[in-house]
């Protein structure tokens, strides 16, 4: 994708989300013909940082020592949300299993694109959400990871991994 396409596609991402912030992403994505894992890149006011691919495992294991977080994986068809604490780590062939008790998730890490640690309005109330938002090589969604979800001003534990993860794994000079 040339420069020229990257400007147009986050001009457009902009025009979308300063008219309505607490927009869902797929369906800003939908609206635009772009896949999500653009609308989430091209975030405007620095709401998304993209973290190292070859991080994950690492991004992954951070998540434990949280506690309970709100995990949504949706295929475009299905939207299944789930609250549960990350651990029972494993790697069996191409998966990289979280196994907890509260989860039960099988990732095929090999299929990941790309990483983003976002912050924005919640659909639901407007409240600030942090989350870390998984992509498959397509862009589509693959799976996201809330440490907040609207309500109340995360915690200031979470708070801080987030800004941690973000400074520690983030690219610089994307956009």
């Amino acid at each position: 994708m040339g420069e020229d396409e990257k400007k147009q596609i986050a001009e457009m991402v902009r025009e979308a989300f300063e008219h309505n912030p607490r927009q869902m992403t797929p369906h800003v994505a939908d609206s635009l013909g772009i896949t999500e894992c653009e609308v989430v890149r091209y975030l405007p006011d620095g709401r998304s940082v993209e973290l190292d691919l070859g991080s994950w495992e690492e991004v992954f294991r951070s998540f434990e020592p949280l506690g309970d977080v709100f995990v949504i994986v949706n295929t475009g068809t299905v939207a299944i949300e789930a609250e549960g604490t990350f651990g029972g780590f494993s790697k069996s062939g191409p998966y990289f299993n979280v196994q907890s008790g509260s989860l039960d998730m099988h990732i095929r890490y090999d299929r990941l694109g790309a990483i983003f640690a976002v912050e924005k309005p919640s659909h639901m109330d407007g409240v600030s959400t942090l989350s870390f938002q998984f992509f498959e090589k397509t862009g589509r969604s693959a799976f996201k990871v809330f440490l907040s979800f609207g309500g109340s001003a995360p915690a200031p534990e979470r708070r801080q991994l987030f800004d941690d993860l973000r400074e520690r794994f983030g690219l610089k000079g994307l956009v």
